[in-house]
């Protein structure tokens, strides 16, 4: 049996298959777990693998709590983060993403902290902030960033 995650975030999404399904494509996560409701639409625990760290899922069940799914334009107060080993990987994800339904937030980038940055909000309403290292010649390289130099 494998270890919990000492901290992992858990998301609510629906419906929780498309979910799956989206992260499976956009962010090439690996299903770990999987456990289907009683009332055998929802999906009441998931667990992805993407990028080296866990994240939980399920559908919404407001017969048990309050949790709900976001609502389309709704400001989040929780994002993903994704810590990608090159800045090529954000790129090819963020592309990806949009591509399958994300919407873009902020576009590839070069940031002021010295990586590639990037954040989509996914189609059920959660936000994922991708950076990659910037090699020192791509550092060294302001014409192509988005941020401001102090020449």
């Amino acid at each position: 049996m494998s270890a919990r995650p000492p901290v992992a975030p858990y998301l609510t999404a629906s419906p929780a298959a498309g979910a799956i399904a989206f992260y499976a494509a956009a962010f090439d996560a690996k299903q770990k777990a999987l456990m289907p409701a009683l009332d055998g639409m929802r999906i009441m625990h998931c667990e992805l693998e993407i990028n080296g760290g866990t994240v939980f899922l399920a559908d919404a069940f407001p017969e048990f709590g309050t949790a709900r799914t976001p609502m389309p334009g709704e400001p989040v107060t929780m994002s993903v983060s994704l810590e990608f080993n090159t800045s090529e990987k954000v790129d090819e994800v963020f592309a990806r993403a949009t591509k399958l339904g994300a919407k873009g937030e902020l576009t590839p980038t070069h940031s002021f902290w010295g990586t590639r940055t990037a954040i989509v909000r996914d189609p059920f309403g959660h936000r994922w902030i991708m950076n990659g290292p910037l090699s020192s010649s791509r550092k060294a390289d302001s014409s192509s960033s988005g941020a401001s130099s102090d020449k």
